[in-house]
């Protein structure tokens, strides 16, 4: 008979349940959250495992990498879907979490999340973490223009990163005291503006070797952070059969709801990768707004832009500009700029 695992991890412990092919739960239990702890668990049971559901988070990707060197056949599920079944629960925990995982294994009920490989997952961490010194900088400097216009001292409007501190200086020059509080601050935007091109140049030196991100940047509007986040997120163009399910996977198409009599389309869905979607979305309006030479792309998205305004056409050329990069990727091709080109 067969049978089926729903893991329920957490950082200390893993709640485990094994049902069989009726949905009978055969043994429940929990184990340490390591990969050994949880083989030496299913290993006692002695029963044979079909499938292993762990839902996608923190531990799931280590987890699932090790359970498939073990030979044990682990899947990582979409939590969206999972949620449809867990929120009918009247009681919520660990255990009836794993029972929910098990079950949707079993009838097949759940969406398969790609795992990326080890240098796609180390060039993740590295644009998260780029991006976080970056945000935690702006807070800095948001936080002292708060500070200096509680005292009617204004530093109003696009400052360069280069004299922002200077300026401050020079506003707080006869305010020994609020020049003090702020000093700190100052010393903490610095070190972490310091870090940030630390991780800014390894960006840029990884996408000056990679061959597939220079031809990505053929693209206008496609700059090197567009380029190696995209690389990223797909991890591997053979992912997709159609180069135009990167722009449904990424949440760049509309809603559907057709019900009856009733047929309409909504918003993007804005499901997938946030961090592509929004990049993909800022060079879409460079390729409009800031972009002079003229191609095909560009000339399809003004006409968009003419009919439906400015912004559904940035969305529109975002989309776009998603299925183009997978295709050079998949067919080692550059931007071709006129129609002439992309049907030579």
């Amino acid at each position: 008979m067969k049978h089926y695992v729903g893991l329920d991890v957490s950082l200390k412990e893993t709640a485990i349940c094994v049902v069989d092919e009726n949905g009978v739960v055969i043994r429940e239990g929990k184990a340490l959250s390591e990969p050994e702890a949880i083989v030496a668990w299913l290993n006692e049971s002695g029963l044979p495992i079909v499938k292993i559901g762990i839902e996608i988070g923190g531990l799931a990707r280590w987890l699932y990498s090790e359970l498939r060197a073990a030979g044990l056949h682990a899947v990582c599920i979409d939590p969206r879907r999972l949620r449809g079944v867990t929120k009918t629960m009247p009681i919520k925990t660990d255990r009836n979490d794993a029972r929910a995982i098990a079950q949707v294994m079993r009838v097949g009920w759940y969406t398969v999340v790609h795992i990326k490989g080890d240098v796609s997952q180390e060039l993740r961490m590295l644009l998260n973490n780029r991006k976080t010194l970056l945000i935690k900088q702006i807070d800095i400097e948001n936080e002292i223009r708060g500070v200096l216009r509680v005292f009617g001292l204004k530093l109003s409007g696009r400052i360069p990163q280069a004299t922002f501190e200077q300026q401050t200086n020079e506003l707080t020059d006869g305010h020994p005291r609020l020049a003090a509080m702020l000093r700190p601050m100052l010393v903490a935007r610095a070190a972490l503006r310091e870090q940030y091109g630390v991780l800014h140049k390894m960006v840029l030196e990884i996408v000056r070797r990679e061959p597939t991100c220079q031809r990505l940047m053929t693209i206008p509007g496609v700059g090197a952070l567009t380029a190696i986040t995209f690389l990223t997120t797909i991890d591997d163009p053979d992912r997709f059969q159609r180069s135009r399910d990167v722009g449904a996977h990424l949440g760049l198409t509309p809603r559907k709801y057709a019900s009856g009599e009733t047929d309409r389309n909504g918003a993007i869905s804005r499901c997938g990768d946030v961090m592509l979607r929004t990049i993909l979305y800022q060079a879409a309006l460079a390729l409009l707004t800031r972009t002079k030479r003229w191609s095909a792309l560009k000339a399809w998205g003004v006409r968009v832009a003419k009919r439906r305004g400015l912004r559904r056409a940035v969305v529109a050329v975002a989309r776009k500009l998603a299925i183009v990069m997978h295709r050079i990727w998949a067919d080692g091709s550059e931007f071709r700029w006129t129609r002439e080109e992309a049907t030579a």
